[in-house]
């Protein structure tokens, strides 16, 4: 929601003048109310040389909601036989607005025949409610601004994700995201749904459909353009090359689309920037990569971020990489019971958003019992760093893990193949002046070995241990491409499902110059 509601208050006739400025008033004054509606009255307006239907409709299109008061007169009526307040119900319907109805009195009998004609149509579309008197009156009108409040997910008492997300529909929804998740969670954890499941019926399993209305975790989830709802439900990432955060900021970038393609980008990121080292092709026909960070453990803090945050807040995620430490923060605070001490000690799982969760356990993203942060210490300890650190600032909860205190990773012995290649590689800016850095940095022996004969770009994704293709097109594929490194083995139809990508002759050419 950005801005407030607007409610329009109709009937312009004088029996109902003092309800509707009991309406304004009780709006206007209520402390919850005041946030999110603000209430227009038809004689509030200055004088002006406008028609006075022209302009009453007009305001109708304007409003969020339209509030109709409808007492025993009928009111004015046109060259039709309609009064205004007929007009603006009309209006009201015509333009899609929530509208809510209250009749004044316990019957019909004092009704003007065809203001009890109006109260029959209304009837028959919405539910409407009688009050005998103004507390009556803003007794039913805070409960119905309340209930819209908690059906357009501003407010709410259960999950946020459960909530509908109301200006979302199922051609919001990706079909193939959805189909995509049920190859992986039958895989992952033998889920009884398979990629044929009908889209209604997988989301319904999921308990993601609020009647006919996407959930929030639906669109987070699988939306095809989740920002579009939930336009603060991103990642932003960070990399300083120093300890504290100064502009300009060397590296940021912020990721976009569903809570899977967020993790995967964002872990992507990370791993592009910290130091590995590549091992011996000793014991198999790949060289093993070790980061300074553990994969696992930079990937569990990114879900942790991106499943518990409280998405009702205008906040984003925030990775930021410095030299000395990996910070996450994310919108909101540790769950009752739990504790900083109890993350360091078996405890339940509070998933803050359990439909969310849900999808995230079925394709092993994360796991139930509540062991994510035991394992992120587990994985430090074992690659010699410290405990995750884990605090709270300003509505926001951070976690930290530390980077090794040395320069670098000590690197491990490797074979003159990759060597020849890094070295030839550590020149690149001098040989080839249109070569980048980001090349020369992020370009090792392995992916020059690896692709002496084609490769589809998918086998170069799990040779250096990424997941999100739009990462590694802008990261690597590209700019190798770019730099005459690589080339497709179908030039003439880049998107081909048959493509590959072999080393090119400077490539060769570096290699035996290296060699030389």
């Amino acid at each position: 929601m950005t801005g407030k509601y607007r409610i329009f208050v109709s009937s312009v006739q004088k029996e109902m003048a003092a309800e509707r400025r009991a309406v304004r008033d009780f709006v206007e004054g209520d402390a919850l109310l005041q946030r999110f509606f603000d209430v227009f009255l038809f004689e509030d307006l200055p004088a002006s040389d406008r028609r006075a239907d022209e302009v009453y409709l007009e305001e109708v299109d304007r409003c969020d909601i339209y509030v109709g008061l409808f007492g025993n007169e009928y009111g004015s009526e046109d060259s039709e036989g309609c009064s205004p307040t007929k007009r603006e119900f009309d209006r009201a319907k015509a333009k899609d607005k929530a509208r809510l109805i209250f009749v004044k009195g316990s019957d019909d009998k004092m009704h003007h025949p065809l203001m009890l004609a109006l109260i029959r149509k209304a009837g028959a579309e919405l539910i409407r409610r009688r009050f005998s008197s103004v507390t009556d009156l803003l007794a039913g009108l805070y409960a119905s601004l309340v209930d819209h409040l908690e059906r357009t997910g501003v407010i709410h008492s259960g999950p946020f994700d459960a909530s509908a997300c109301q200006k979302a529909n199922l051609d919001d929804i990706s079909k193939q995201k959805v189909s995509d998740f049920l190859v992986r969670a039958r895989a992952e954890r033998g889920y009884r749904l398979g990629r044929r499941t009908p889209l209604r019926a997988a989301l319904k399993h999921l308990n993601l459909l609020e009647g006919d209305i996407p959930t929030h975790a639906a669109v987070l989830l699988f939306g095809k353009v989740p920002q579009r709802f939930l336009p603060t439900s991103l990642v932003k990432c960070l990399h300083f090359h120093g300890t504290e955060i100064i502009k300009p900021i060397p590296s940021y970038q912020v990721f976009k689309g569903t809570v899977f393609e967020m993790v995967d980008q964002s872990v992507d990121f990370v791993l592009s920037k910290i130091d590995r080292a590549v091992g011996t092709r000793a014991h198999g026909p790949q060289a093993p990569v070790t980061y300074e960070l553990p994969p696992q453990a930079v990937a569990e803090a990114v879900v942790n971020a991106v499943a518990h945050r409280d998405y009702a807040s205008n906040a984003s995620v925030q990775v930021m990489l410095f030299s000395d430490r990996l910070e996450i923060w994310n919108p909101g605070e540790l769950p009752p019971p739990l504790s900083f001490r109890s993350l360091s000690e078996p405890h339940p799982s509070i998933p803050h958003n359990p439909l969310i969760a849900e999808p995230l356990f079925l394709t092993r993203y994360i796991e139930r019992a509540g062991t994510g942060t035991l394992d992120m210490a587990r994985l430090c300890a074992e690659a010699g760093l410290p405990a995750p650190e884990f605090r709270e600032e300003q509505g926001q909860f951070i976690q930290m893990l530390r980077r090794p205190q040395r320069p670098g990773l000590a690197k491990e012995v490797r074979n003159d193949d990759e060597v020849l290649w890094e070295r030839a590689l550590s020149d690149v800016g001098r040989a080839f002046p249109g070569a980048t850095a980001q090349v020369t940095a992020q370009v090792t022996a392995q992916v020059a070995i690896f692709c002496e004969r084609p490769r589809a770009a998918r086998e170069i994704m799990e040779h250096l241990n990424l997941h999100h293709w739009k990462t590694f097109q802008v990261n690597y594929l590209i700019p190798l491409i770019q730099d005459g490194l690589l080339e497709r083995t179908i030039p003439d139809k880049p998107t081909s499902r048959l493509q590959k990508y072999r080393l090119t002759e400077k490539g060769r050419a570096w290699l035996a110059e290296g060699r030389s």
